[in-house]
């Protein structure tokens, strides 16, 4: 009688590391420090904003950000948008600033309206998508902007999920979409969802409102004119 053999197929998933935080950063600190480092190194890391949760990789590492848009399944045309801790580092980001749009991010930063501006040349190609203008904003999340402070450097802004899916406002939701393709996730819980940042393109004027979301376009074109 021929023997059978049976040949058995083992896939081990890697599942990305989970570090826990508090809203209060300062309780959780070694695992902001964490996060930092995998960043500096070229990961990618899920973490939780005022919003939904993101995803960060190093604003200016060519190879994260492709790494970035290969885990989302994200359009290369479609440019990328940067957190920055503190409006004194706009700066080095951009080329110029119109006196209007500092009205505005006195008025609505910290917070959810994304401004654009016309991007510094130094900036990967791949980040801006060759459009010569970069998204910016700062959040007024508090794990977001010690994670930002603690990388020393912008990080991604996107959303934590594949590309035309539903927003993650969970570390469960973001794993159950990214899975083993994600290195890392800070963990703080549900994050409040409800509307997306606004965007507002300050490279026109008056600025362009790309996308209406937790900031009426009205409020903010009525700041731009409070400043012109």
């Amino acid at each position: 009688m021929p023997f059978v053999i049976f040949v058995v197929s083992v896939f081990i998933v890697t599942m990305p590391l989970t570090l826990k935080v508090e809203k209060d950063p300062s309780q959780s600190e070694e695992a902001i420090r964490q996060a930092s480092e995998l960043i500096a190194n070229g990961a990618v890391v899920a973490f939780p904003t005022e919003t939904f949760y993101g995803l960060a990789a190093l604003a200016t590492d060519y190879q994260a950000i492709d790494k970035l848009y290969k885990l989302k399944r994200r359009p290369a045309q479609k440019s990328l948008s940067i957190l920055i801790a503190d409006i004194a580092e706009l700066d080095d980001w951009i080329e110029t600033i119109p006196n209007q749009a500092l009205h505005l991010t006195a008025r609505f930063w910290p917070g959810p309206l994304t401004l654009i501006f016309t991007a510094a040349k130094h900036l990967p190609t791949n980040l801006t998508a060759d459009t010569g203008k970069i998204g910016i904003r700062i959040s007024s999340h508090p794990v977001a902007q010690a994670l930002v402070r603690e990388v020393g450097a912008p990080i991604t802004a996107t959303s934590a999920n594949r590309s035309r899916s539903p927003n993650c406002r969970s570390a469960g939701e973001v794993i159950t979409q990214l899975g083993s393709d994600l290195e890392a996730i800070l963990d703080a819980g549900l994050t409040p969802g409800g509307k997306v940042s606004t965007i507002a393109d300050v490279t026109t004027r008056p600025p362009k409102i790309l996308r209406v979301g937790a900031i009426a376009a009205q409020e903010v074109l009525s700041c731009w004119e409070m400043g012109t």
